[in-house]
């Protein structure tokens, strides 16, 4: 899955689980409240919380739902917030297109993922037709 060589000593603050609407309205602000307990820029703060978002609600629409990973750690020589989001839905058949702004799947305008990987760090997916999908991301503090 992913290579695991540049992250070093990763602490698990928070784990969870995204079953409904409301768990992606608490999600989103565990996510804004422990980087902003680490410390990171107001901007960075409402970035990583904007991506998570993202993740959280294709996982909940297209997946039914799944787990997350909330860790901080060293990733790359850097302090990180890391969010691993993992789902066991349909998974993604054609992802080189869905990492491409306005390609969509379902009703939306097409800047999920990609949107989500702009806003990071780093970005990192896999996904498996009629396994699940994994999305990390990684915001440096």
């Amino acid at each position: 899955m992913f290579e695991s060589a540049d992250v070093v000593e990763n602490k698990q603050i928070e784990g969870f689980s995204i079953e409904s609407e409301l768990d992606i309205v608490k999600a989103r602000q565990l996510v804004r409240n422990i980087a902003k307990q680490l410390h990171m820029g107001i901007v960075d703060q409402t970035r990583i919380t904007t991506a998570v978002s993202e993740l959280f609600r294709n996982m909940f629409q297209y997946a039914g739902g799944g787990e997350v990973l909330v860790e901080s750690g060293v990733h790359s020589g850097r302090n990180a917030v890391i969010v691993t989001c993992i789902d066991h839905g349909p998974g993604i058949a054609d992802l080189d297109s869905a990492m491409k702004d306005g390609y969509t799947s379902g009703k939306g305008m097409g800047f999920g993922l990609p949107g989500a990987k702009r806003l990071v760090d780093e970005f990192q997916i896999d996904s498996r037709v009629n396994e699940g999908t994994t999305v990390r991301v990684i915001k440096w503090i």
